[in-house]
């Protein structure tokens, strides 16, 4: 293990792995409603200082025929979907978008899309129009190996049961309303598999409000988010998402800590560097990552690599 660390704290190393993780592009398709949080999810995860460039592909005079939006964080895109529901002739221009998007490959021919977020409104429980993206226009127009990286997060956790049984000092949920988001959590998971036979774990969680400059709530659940996405991503990719976390750590503060979800985020990134190691040293790197496996070093080359890595 002091091997391998030793040879990611050495600067040319270090620095062919970071430039390795750098040009790694990754693409986050968005999709979901209107008014269910998708750009606020986003910044709260991953808007860091001035590195996010908004560039709008489409007519932006005409609403109705918007196309999907980019935003671009150096190497990481988030494509926004237009939000469903407004009227059955727009859905439909809508999802014929979002399976051009899902049939769209890279640059080595591979499909473009790493990870497709679904987020549903945890203050509405109509997700007849959700549930039809999934089994309509999401699994159909994708390879059966990529099942895997949907993602379904219940955002406004805070709204639900219009907003009563929120502890807004703790910011958290008080027992009644956490019985009712888990509830939620189990019938969505269950609709989608008997509509779908997928198994996935929808996550509810807040991304908080901020309105002209003010704090209004903050997020919760956003580590277990996180840890999550970094689960349901290419393994070699997480660490290149892992470098536009939000500086700000108040936002991954409140969590309903069923597990250690920030160890789960560091181990993500942890076996995601040990990819790049690989990759960039070749047969070296293998030698090196067939000795990492001291857990009592693991620790602390995870704490150098979120410092070195993470933060540049």
């Amino acid at each position: 293990m002091s091997d391998f660390l030793s040879a990611i704290k050495d600067k040319a190393t270090a620095e062919k792995i970071l430039e390795h993780l750098k040009s790694t592009k990754i693409n986050v398709l968005l999709i979901g409603g209107t008014g269910v949080g998708k750009s606020s999810t986003i910044d709260a995860l991953f808007r860091s200082n001035d590195r996010r460039v908004d560039v709008r592909i489409g007519d932006k005079a005409s609403p109705e025929t918007m196309e999907i939006t980019q935003y671009e964080m150096e190497n990481l895109v988030i494509w926004d979907s237009p939000g469903l529901g407004d009227s059955t002739e727009k859905d439909k221009v809508h999802k014929s978008k979002i399976i051009n998007k899902l049939h769209e490959k890279d640059t080595n021919g591979q499909p473009l899309i790493d990870l497709v977020f679904l987020i549903l409104d945890a203050s509405n429980r109509d997700f007849g129009s959700a549930y039809t993206l999934i089994k309509d226009v999401v699994l159909p127009n994708v390879h059966d190996d990529d099942r895997g990286r949907l993602l379904v997060g219940i955002n406004q956790a805070d709204q639900a049961m219009k907003g009563r049984y929120w502890n807004q000092k703790e910011n958290r949920p008080e027992p009644r309303l956490a019985d009712w988001l888990d509830e939620l959590a189990k019938k969505v998971k269950e609709r989608i598999r008997a509509d779908t036979g997928l198994e996935i774990e929808p996550i509810y969680y807040s991304a908080g409000c901020i309105l002209d400059g003010e704090v209004l709530s903050h997020p919760y659940n956003l580590q277990k988010l996180l840890s999550f996405i970094m689960d349901r991503l290419p393994k070699k990719k997480r660490a290149a998402v892992a470098m536009h976390i939000n500086e700000n750590e108040q936002n991954f503060r409140s969590n309903d800590d069923k597990e250690d979800y920030t160890q789960k985020v560091e181990f993500s990134i942890w076996e995601s560097i040990k990819a790049a190691v690989i990759e960039v040293l070749g047969a070296a790197g293998k030698v090196l990552k067939d000795h990492a496996t001291d857990p009592d070093n693991i620790k602390a080359a995870i704490g150098f690599i979120v410092k070195f890595f993470v933060k540049k």
